[in-house]
């Protein structure tokens, strides 16, 4: 499944001439008609059309045979903006229009895809007059009643302003979703954890910069000290729970308990780093967390919680999960698209602290507005959520206690994100306005912060402004195409982390990029040497070396990320022989058996599907698996293979001894 790119609000030029539909005088698609069509593989498809000034246009293409790109240009074939949903059932686009003019809608094929698809406008009509209206237009798409969709939630001054429910909470048995269904929250549950903490160090019993091992000793000693401040910041060093339950074996839609996750953290045997040094987000530091509020508290996580947080909000349809077999009524379940429509997208956790929080987005907003005005907790506990983490060396980050505290278009914005099987949430808090957005799906291809933000822009248009832009970026375009052998020479594989490589590639006068286990994005020039991401707030700027040589590229996404070319290398001449046999994992308590197929190395497991392995260097290799990332084979000094190291964003350097 293709991650979702951000969908951007533009304001774009259009045009028209009344007719029967005075928003859409004529064209090659009009609304209601559904048209079909065929895609060869590099020939896209391309629809005139011509609309009025002021218009809300909304579209799909379901995706029959076909994985499709949808692009939005103007008349001189400029892309405007794009979009790249799942790889299967609908691609939807939506874009508002200030002024008259040609439009064009390209339906291109995904990478080298051909197949059949059909496309419809399914909506063209004048952009509403009130917040309220346009929420309603933007969530349009989800209104179908054999689709997941969302529900959401506008708080202002302690009060909600608006809440709907789009979409259909149970496909199964046709119930609509409303601002009443209780979703899985996933991530956006880690600033209760943080709370319940807070609480606890507010009676006394415990402090943040406790030593985890104070209340749980099963955490190895790893010879320094883990706080709980280091847990609460994701700058712990601990491996990540659900990467490391995936490379043992474990399917995320298994029941997985607190039990178990303990039991596999007392068993590693090395963290990723040490602890302060780096922020790297990590499930395991709060499920710890919830442990220790059971501990010191003397109540299950849940009961604690339920107590002391969500009875005295008047939170009564929020619970933290950590019975797969607990019934609860109205609840959403989540889904996932596939070629003729959806199927369930399973979640079995039995475990809460880190995620499986639900709730509503009518008690989300009681939970926001308890951080303008305390019933729960005081302004000195809302004061340190908001505190920013510092690393060893001094480096404050953006991650404070549950929260990511940044600034959106020059306010403060204090928000967290989620996404657990089919479900995807968001709450974003800008308290310098007393100001909140929720936004809970049960799609997996939605993206509940961009259109959150979208919202925030409809509520906030008089006291927000527009982003900070260098002049180059403003613009996003140069008066001249670069030349085609200096875009060839950008052409190759670039490595941002030891798992994780950025491949660029050139087709005809054009750059694309695709990360690890990513879709394949265009990338747009803004200068000769720096170009920005179609569809995604990145850039991307090429770097000569002495040599004159293009022997670096640096990511510009929340920070700025080196990723050194990667040196050409001959994988004919690498011996997969020497690779084979069976390897063991103390710490994970399993087994791979690496063996060769089709002359390719192959990783077994005996409840995994076979994970392919391409060598990249020296006895390194990719595994085709988000969890199973950069393998690198371990050899003796008599050159012979005795084990490998295995890392995968959130794990790193995992061995496996080779045992037979």
């Amino acid at each position: 499944m293709k991650i979702t790119a951000v969908l951007f609000l533009l304001i774009i030029i259009a045009c028209t001439a009344p007719v029967k539909n005075n928003n859409l005088i004529s064209g090659d698609l009009m609304p209601g008609v559904p048209v079909e069509g065929q895609l060869s593989v590099n020939e896209p498809k391309v629809y005139n059309v011509m609309l009025d000034s002021n218009v809300y246009v909304y579209g799909e293409v379901n995706q029959l045979s076909v994985d499709v790109v949808v692009n939005l240009k103007d008349s001189a074939d400029n892309i405007i903006s794009s979009f790249d949903g799942p790889a299967e059932g609908l691609e939807i686009f939506t874009f508002e229009v200030s002024k008259k003019g040609p439009y064009k809608i390209e339906v291109a094929p995904f990478k080298n895809d051909s197949g059949l698809y059909s496309i419809e406008l399914k909506s063209v009509e004048p952009i509403a007059s009130t917040p309220e209206k346009r929420t309603d237009q933007l969530f349009m798409k989800y209104t179908g009643k054999e689709s997941p969709g969302a529900a959401v939630a506008v708080v202002k001054n302690g009060e909600i302003l608006y809440k709907n429910g789009f979409g259909i909470a149970n496909l199964e048995y046709d119930i609509p979703i409303t601002p009443s269904t209780i979703f899985h929250i996933a991530s956006v549950s880690k600033q209760f954890t943080a709370f319940a903490i807070l609480l606890l160090e507010k009676e006394g019993k415990l402090s943040l910069d406790d030593d985890i091992r104070k209340f749980i000793p099963e955490v190895p000693d790893f010879g320094k000290k883990i706080t709980l401040r280091h847990l609460a910041n994701h700058t712990s060093g601990l491996r990540d729970q659900w990467n490391l339950l995936a490379l043992a074996g474990w399917r995320l839609d298994d029941v997985i308990t607190t039990e178990q996750i303990l039991k596999l953290v007392s068993k590693q045997q090395e963290l990723n780093f040490n602890p302060g040094d780096e922020f790297l987000y990590c499930n395991t530091g709060y499920t710890l967390m919830a442990e220790v509020v059971a501990r010191v508290s003397g109540k299950s996580f849940p009961e604690y919680t339920d107590e002391h947080i969500f009875k005295p909000l008047k939170m009564t349809n929020t619970l933290f999960y950590d019975d797969h077999e607990k019934i609860v009524k109205i609840r959403a379940y989540s889904y996932y698209a596939v070629r003729n429509g959806y199927k369930k997208s399973v979640l079995s956790y039995a475990n809460a602290g880190a995620t499986s929080l639900f709730t509503t987005v009518e008690d989300l907003s009681l939970w926001a507005m308890n951080f303008e005005n305390p019933v729960v907790g005081d302004m000195d506990i809302v004061d340190k959520m908001s505190q920013r983490a510092v690393l060893n060396n001094g480096d404050t980050i953006t991650y404070a206690l549950g929260q990511d505290v940044s600034k959106y278009k020059g306010i403060n914005m204090i928000s967290h994100s989620g996404g657990d099987a089919g479900y995807r949430t968001f709450l974003g808090r800008f308290p310098d306005q007393n100001f909140s957005v929720i936004v809970f799906s049960n799609d997996a291809s939605f993206n509940p912060g961009a259109l959150a933000l979208r919202v925030a822009d409809l509520y906030l248009k008089d006291e927000i402004g527009p982003e900070k832009k260098d002049e180059k970026k403003e613009t996003n375009e140069i008066t001249s195409p670069v030349n085609i052998d200096t875009l060839k020479a950008y052409a190759g594989a670039y490595e941002l982390q030891p798992d994780f490589i950025l491949t660029i590639t050139e087709e005809d006068g054009s750059l694309f990029g695709q990360a690890t286990g990513q879709p394949r994005v265009g990338l747009k020039a803004i200068s000769s040497t720096e170009f920005s991401v179609i569809g995604v707030d990145a850039r991307l700027t090429f770097h000569r070396d002495a040599d004159n040589k293009i022997n670096l590229l640096k990511l510009h996404q929340g920070g700025v990320f080196d990723a050194p070319r990667m040196m050409p290398f001959d994988k004919s001449a690498v011996n997969l022989g020497e690779y084979t046999g069976q390897f063991h994992s103390d710490e994970l308590s399993t087994d791979y058996t690496f063996i060769i197929k089709n002359d390719t190395l192959i990783a077994t497991h005996p409840r995994l599907g076979d994970i392919k392995m391409t060598p990249i260097k020296t006895d390194i290799f990719n595994g085709n698996t988000w969890f199973f990332g950069q393998t690198e084979f371990i050899r003796d000094k008599n050159q012979s293979v005795i084990g490998f190291k295995v890392s995968s964003g959130r794990v790193r350097n995992v061995w496996f001894k080779k045992v037979n």
